[in-house]
């Protein structure tokens, strides 16, 4: 985690929109694809979603997340494991306890194409009808977002990113003893719903969600 911490930006920014909704930048802060190792990367957002819901004292009405693709290569994109992937999006839609209300890709790549062929068969329609693509250099994305709620790499007031970035690492790692704690991770399967169409089987852990242990 300290590795995905230090090679990527997961960062949530500190105002609120005009109608109470929480943005997000996610990047790569270092495009080397040897670093990357998509599991822990996932295990780290989830980390930081953990803290970010059990001691922040601002809720939102929605979340509007940004994906800024500089850096990224097919490199990054060969390096998804599917299996995980599957799972994830199952969980960040039917119960990661948010409402996205916008998504935003800047920066898109000449590859973009073939990195969504992973991504869009596995999302809901009302998810993948909240996609917005912003091309290198250009400004719509201010169409959406006003410009001063972005940090000022993005030519906003909030601050610099890595300051913020500093802070939540921060949070993160005083949390520590929290997000060791698997008496708040493990799963009940006897509380699972018997018709539900994501039993044991289809997840298939050894172990807690929280270590993401899959084959």
């Amino acid at each position: 985690m300290q590795n995905i911490l230090n090679i990527t930006d997961m960062i949530p920014l500190p105002n609120l929109t005009k109608e109470n909704y929480k943005l997000f930048i996610y990047r790569l802060a270092d495009p080397d694809p040897e670093k990357y190792i998509f599991s822990d990367a996932l295990k780290t957002f989830l980390a930081l979603a953990d803290v970010r819901l059990n001691f922040s004292d601002d809720f939102s009405d929605g979340e509007i997340p940004i994906f800024d693709m500089s850096g990224f290569s097919l490199k990054h994109v060969y390096k998804v494991q599917l299996p995980i992937l599957k799972k994830y999006m199952v969980y960040t839609q039917e119960a990661h306890p948010v409402r996205l209300k916008q998504i935003h890709i800047i920066n898109v790549p000449p590859f973009l194409d073939k990195a969504m062929a992973f991504v869009k068969p596995l999302m809901k329609s009302e998810v993948s009808s909240m996609l917005h693509f912003h091309q290198p250099q250009s400004t719509t994305l201010y169409k959406h977002i006003p410009q001063e709620l972005l940090p000022e790499e993005y030519g906003g007031t909030v601050g610099k990113l890595s300051d913020i970035k500093n802070a939540w690492v921060k949070k993160v790692c005083d949390s520590r003893q929290f997000l060791l704690d698997d008496t708040r991770w493990k799963v009940d399967e006897s509380k699972r719903p018997s018709e539900s169409k994501y039993g044991k089987q289809f997840f298939d852990l050894q172990g807690s969600f929280r270590s993401l242990d899959i084959d």
